[in-house]
């Protein structure tokens, strides 16, 4: 009898320590250290960049700033590629992953995706002046179509324009709209979102967005799979910052118009 006892006590401790393990999730780790480490593209506006007084801004990094504000902690901001943003978060550099991220299925196989907090399109543009204006006169063998690498802009361009010679950029938005105006592409395919707060980096009317959205793409953050809790307190963050009005004064400001540009 003492035996089983023993036995029972210690698989009991065994589970006990399991569920204190499971206990110390991320969300507390980083209230107790007084840090919210969080990554984001190096140069992604309206969403992350660099503003011309050298402070990294823009509307997902505004809201992380708002979600350390509510958790009591501050934030740090870690710079990264477009490719390099979930590696950043699966080996642990950052707590999460703040971007204009499209939640995809494939995505979704490596990381947790959050609630969308946005929804965006892909679209197509040009130099201002080129007068074709349907996927038909760019899904051809003679065209070059730039899009940025590992982002959903690569399989939307590779569906709707399998004719064409598709370019993948390593880096941010702005060097598809430099390939587009330096001739190094015909049109670049991005998110619309993406390329209204870009364009403001470059001369008034250089480049043509195409009226047609070719997909609809939730935008949303991302933690690591086993992160539960934390997933499920960001989308508590944006449930209240929706109701008192902090969510549309960042979307109307940096995403929705270029009222930014004169402040960055």
């Amino acid at each position: 009898m003492k035996k089983w006892t023993s036995l029972w006590m210690t698989i009991m401790m065994v589970m006990g320590l399991g569920i204190s393990t499971a206990a110390a999730d991320t969300l507390q780790e980083i209230v107790k250290r007084g840090e919210l480490r969080v990554a984001v593209q190096t140069q992604g506006p309206p969403f992350s960049f660099i503003d011309k007084a050298g402070v990294r801004t823009g509307s997902s990094v505004e809201f992380c700033k708002l979600m350390a504000q509510e958790m009591g902690v501050k934030v740090v901001f870690l710079d990264f590629d477009w490719d390099g943003l979930i590696p950043a978060l699966l080996s642990g550099k950052a707590d999460i992953l703040a971007a204009d991220m499209t939640a995809n299925l494939k995505r979704a196989l490596k990381v947790r995706f959050t609630q969308p907090f946005y929804y965006t399109g892909s679209v197509i543009f040009t130099k201002t002046g080129d007068t074709r204006s349907s996927i038909e006169d760019f899904n051809k063998e003679s065209v070059t179509v730039a899009v940025l690498l590992g982002a959903t802009g690569e399989a939307v361009a590779k569906k709707y324009l399998p004719k064409a010679k598709i370019k993948s950029y390593k880096g941010g938005g702005p060097l598809l709209i430099n390939a587009v105006l330096d001739g190094h592409a015909d049109i670049g395919l991005n998110d619309e979102s993406a390329v209204m707060g870009q364009m403001a980096e470059f001369p008034p009317n250089s480049i043509r967005i195409l009226p047609t959205k070719l997909s609809k793409e939730p935008l949303a953050f991302a933690v690591r799979p086993e992160d539960s809790h934390l997933a499920e307190w960001i989308n508590l963050f944006f449930e209240w910052i929706k109701e008192d009005g902090r969510y549309d004064e960042n979307i109307n400001y940096w995403v929705k118009s270029l009222n930014w540009k004169k402040d960055h």
